[in-house]
């Protein structure tokens, strides 16, 4: 019995050696029957002597105009192009640019001027469109070279660009840097850009204002939609802002055909080369149906954010990779549902294989040859604390805060544990500065010393401590220092604009809600009273102008009334005033005396739109002004904020956190 079981034994055994290799060699197969392969790249001669490439490894076929780069189709589960078959431009680089005169700039493709094959083995291909900048061009001076990696097995491909700018060459203005696709409208009409953030959109004929399908509203980018093609969408409102999102959160968007069950999924498994940081805005989708990844933006920032290069000033980065993912799913019947859930399976995966091994320019540093850096952060707040959740990043040498702002150089962020520690692995070699800010405190962290990353480097910065700005003990405080002002009062949106796939969590992305302020201040402004207000209830969320007539508006003034039953008239007290947003304002500060001169101004400040663009957060800034003990009363205060400028309807600010401290006891 026991030979008979060896004998058994040692038969199982062959036949498993015999056909795993048998099973692991069977090519992967598509639903529509195509067999995943070793990739192919073709260079084929149209007709009027056009050229295409076309990459195809079986699962998805890609085709690109050359030597321009422009992706002109993408063939998948027998849809001939998931790409709109009425445009030129389909899938492409392009950037927004001003020269060193008013005739240089504009909108520029980016199409290259020359085709290589980097790479072809069974394992992938690596194809390259350039071009470089020679001095009398009419395009960007740069030299770019657009990148696309298809690889064996995978339902989808990789696409990075490589820009570069020599020392010697004129000065420029490069405020945007994107990656765009224009699907097929006949086929998707579904966006998702998170959980509780996906619907069915409107078309691009809805948004037609000039055949009477839409009205305009207070700014280019917002229609309502008047004459649409489905009533359901009738007096909504359709604006590309409704659908930005975070960068830390803005791993993976993108469409759904319910007609074909399949998907387009733009997946960034990194955000070291995006600009602005982590809770920097961008556009993922809107209508047309358009998907997007920005790289370099000025959105909720504005002409704040550095995207000037002077002549004798050198620029290399390389923005990517991204992976543009398609899937499907034929059986399900909700592929809204089944379709998001697997792209979120598959953003997983390459966050979890990020930086790429694959990636075959030398300027794209392999895991092996980044490095780490450790540490953990404390507070020291008149006591000290572990920095628990808090921001804690790498960015280029600045000042505290200048990561906002930077567009130039990578930055690589983690957030602490609760314990204060923090990892941030993968970090390219280079100097750096070590930022952050915690929520709960105000400020901006800077660690002292500069950080060098070598390849292979592991670098411990064991403690280190952050002082948020404080001179003395609080006396009272509005609102909850997280930069941004959602927790303020967002008043309900109009019934007749209203987009009803936001939740309420969202309802300050809905349009028209500083609209509000002046319904519910005609008269007068806000009054805010410590002790006896609620700043979720009677703090609007913008301070903005009071409409008084067609086109006519006016500066307001909030007042914040307090009580002190002691007033140190020797002493120094501290206004801290933490802005989450400004547009085009002018902040003035004035103490028991609304008709003074102001104690203190800002002067105008503010170009990141935020309170048009449903953004609740901008660019964070913090005033710390010395208040003197002389201009104080025992008894009744009032400060007196002023929003001074009033062209129109969009000039304001967004408060994040006002705290009053009275002088230090020290």
């Amino acid at each position: 019995m026991a030979s008979q079981k060896k004998i058994a034994s040692l038969i199982i055994c062959f036949l498993l050696l015999f056909l795993l290799p048998i099973a692991f060699s069977e090519p992967t197969r598509n639903l529509d029957g195509r067999s995943a392969r070793a990739p192919t790249v073709q260079q084929i001669k149209k007709r009027h002597g056009t050229r295409e490439v076309v990459v195809d490894n079986g699962i998805i076929r890609v085709s690109f105009s050359s030597p321009e780069g422009l992706v002109t189709g993408i063939k998948y589960k027998g849809i001939d192009n998931v790409l709109s078959p009425h445009l030129r431009a389909r899938g492409y680089w392009d950037l927004m640019w001003q020269g060193e005169n008013i005739r240089q700039g504009g909108l520029d493709r980016i199409e290259g001027t020359k085709f290589r094959i980097i790479s072809q083995t069974q394992e992938q291909v690596e194809i390259s469109f350039s071009r470089t900048w020679k001095r009398g061009d009419p395009h960007i001076p740069l030299n770019v070279d657009k990148r696309y990696i298809i690889r064996a097995n995978t339902s989808g491909f990789y696409t990075y660009g490589i820009f570069e700018r020599l020392p010697e060459w004129p000065e420029l203005d490069m405020g945007l840097i994107r990656l765009v696709f224009k699907l097929n409208p006949e086929s998707f009409h579904y966006m998702v850009v998170a959980d509780n953030r996906q619907r069915e959109m409107p078309t691009e004929a809805d948004r037609d204002i000039d055949h009477g399908h839409a009205k305009a509203l207070g700014y280019k980018e917002a229609v309502q939609l008047t004459h649409p093609h489905n009533s359901k969408f009738k007096n909504q409102v359709d604006d590309k802002y409704q659908y930005t999102c975070n960068i830390e959160d803005n791993k993976v968007h993108g469409w759904i055909s319910t007609k074909s069950h399949v998907g387009f999924w733009i997946i960034s498994p990194s955000g070291e080369y995006r600009s602005g940081g982590p809770i920097k805005q961008e556009l993922t989708s809107h209508v047309g149906p358009t998907a997007l990844t920005t790289f370099i933006s000025g959105h909720y920032v504005g002409a704040d954010m550095k995207t000037h290069y002077v002549t004798g000033e050198s620029w290399k980065k390389v923005l990517g990779p991204v992976f543009i993912y398609v899937n499907s799913d034929s059986s399900s019947n909700s592929p809204e549902d089944s379709l998001w859930e697997d792209a979120k399976r598959q953003t997983k995966k390459e966050v979890k294989a990020w930086p790429y091994d694959f990636v075959a320019s030398s300027d794209f540093p392999t895991r092996r040859e980044r490095g780490t850096v450790t540490g953990r952060l404390i507070v020291n707040d008149r006591f000290l604390t572990s920095g628990g959740s808090a921001y804690v990043g790498l960015a280029p040498p600045g000042e505290a805060g200048s990561w906002q702002t930077n567009t130039k150089g990578y930055q690589f962020w983690t957030k602490t544990n609760e314990t204060g520690h923090f990892t941030i692995d993968d970090v390219r070699p280079g100097t750096y500065n070590l930022y952050g800010w915690v929520p709960g405190f105000i400020g901006d962290f800077l660690y002292q010393n500069r950080v060098d990353v070598a390849a292979g480097s592991e670098i411990s910065l064991d403690r280190v401590v952050y002082e948020p700005p404080r001179n003395g003990p609080t006396l009272w405080e509005i609102g909850v220092p997280d930069r941004t002002a959602r927790e303020y009062f967002v008043p309900e949106p109009y019934k007749n604009t209203m987009n009803p796939y936001l939740d309420q969590t969202d309802n300050f992305r809905q349009y028209g809600l500083w609209q509000r302020y002046t319904e519910l201040y005609p008269n007068h402004d806000l009054v805010y009273t410590i002790g006896a207000s609620n700043y979720s209830q009677d703090w609007f969320y913008a301070h903005v102008t009071r409409k008084t007539g067609d086109l006519t508006y006016v500066p307001t003034t909030w007042q914040i009334v307090f009580q002190l039953p002691y007033v140190n008239w020797r002493g120094s007290y501290t206004l801290q005033l933490a802005l989450a947003s400004a547009a085009r304002a002018n902040l003035q500060v004035r103490i028991n005396n609304e008709n003074t001169w102001p104690f203190f101004s800002t002067g105008t400040i503010g170009k990141d739109n935020a309170i048009a663009r449903h953004g609740i957060h901008g660019l964070y800034r913090l005033y710390s002004i010395s208040v003197p003990g002389r201009l104080l009363r025992t008894g009744t205060n009032t400060i007196y904020l002023r929003q001074a400028k009033a062209i129109g309807p969009f000039e304001g600010l967004m408060y994040d956190y006002i705290r009053l401290e009275e002088p230090s006891r020290d």
